[in-house]
């Protein structure tokens, strides 16, 4: 699969900041050699979602420099149309993010992206992406807490595409570090009001609510019944539950050596979006979500692991077996 040619629809479309990502090999007060690739939730599924065959486009800023190169180098590589992407030149550079690998499966992430091209992504940047024939609209929680511009933008292209008949999907992925759960609530609500398909982790459903719930079962009933048609709680190691008006449905996580928990999530996301692209039932789309997320979880990176849609299988191969 390619990605869309000139007037082509994709099949979802997502927009976001991607970073260049520098990836320790140990402690970074050592020193030691540094890995450099890319990063971003939102290109993290574009990739996870055009190796399993998908037209994807990702929309977003980056700097007039050479990571800014990097990144849309390694998205077009990746089958990824970026043809709306803009190039920043008001010396706005490209962000960065920093690895450290520090017990196990511990990861400390250290972010530079304050004042960078992707915080300032705007709604006239994303509109133009949603051309007739895009069937999802892929967002996240992280956008809209760059910038007064990147929230305008999250509402403005979940509006149109709500407008437009197009699956609006919000991934949760409240971070910390970026705004107070207060904050995130208050900027959230609106996209909730246009938002077809929720996932959040166990810990990230609080944000999603305008009050506080007394359990998760009462805090995903309220959600359906403010207009959300689907509700998708990622338990890591655990599985996950997918909630509908009219079923609820478990899945078990698959059993692989965890490597590198970083990028599971979004993992997960593509794998479920891939599902309910081909008009999977829920159990199903549950099953590609926590496989994706497993091949995360097994190898390095944000994303460099994730399978093709031949791939898929490899999980269910017995221990040893050699792909001659």
């Amino acid at each position: 699969m390619t990605a869309p040619a000139d007037g082509a629809a994709p099949d979802v479309v997502t927009f976001g900041e991607t970073m260049a990502a520098l990836r320790a090999g140990g402690a970074l007060r050592l020193g030691g050699s540094l890995g450099l690739s890319i990063a971003g939730a939102e290109s993290n599924v574009a990739i996870g979602l055009a190796r399993l065959g998908h037209r994807v486009r990702w929309a977003g800023r980056v700097g007039a420099d050479e990571l800014g190169a990097l990144v849309l180098r390694t998205l077009r590589a990746e089958n990824i149309d970026v043809g709306h992407a803009v190039t920043d030149d008001t010396g706005r550079p490209t962000g960065l993010l920093l690895t450290e690998p520090r017990l196990g499966t511990l990861t400390r992430v250290s972010y530079y992206r304050a004042g960078s091209a992707g915080s300032a992504v705007s709604p006239a940047d994303v509109l133009p992406t949603l051309t007739p024939g895009t069937r999802v609209l892929h967002l996240t929680g992280i956008t809209p807490a760059l910038s007064p511009s990147a929230a305008e933008a999250a509402v403005a292209a979940a509006t149109a595409a709500r407008e437009a008949g197009i699956t609006v999907c919000l991934d949760v992925n409240y971070r910390s570090r970026l705004w107070t759960a207060d904050r995130a609530r208050t900027a959230l609500r609106p996209l909730l009001a246009r938002t077809d398909l929720l996932i959040a982790s166990e810990d990230e459903l609080s944000p999603a609510l305008e009050q506080p719930a007394a359990d998760e079962s009462e805090g995903v009933r309220r959600l359906l019944d403010e207009g959300v048609t689907e509700v998708v709680i990622k338990r890591g190691a655990r599985g996950a539950t997918a909630y509908t008006a009219h079923e609820t449905a478990d899945c078990a996580a698959r059993m692989v050596d965890a490597v590198d928990l970083v990028g599971a999530g979004d993992a997960f996301v593509a794998g479920y979006l891939s599902g309910h692209l081909e008009g999977s039932t829920v159990p199903a789309r549950l099953h590609r979500a926590v496989t994706t997320a497993a091949f995360a979880v097994a190898t390095r990176g944000d994303w460099e692991g994730l399978p093709t849609r031949d791939e898929l299988g490899l999980l269910d191969e017995p221990d040893g077996t050699t792909i001659r």
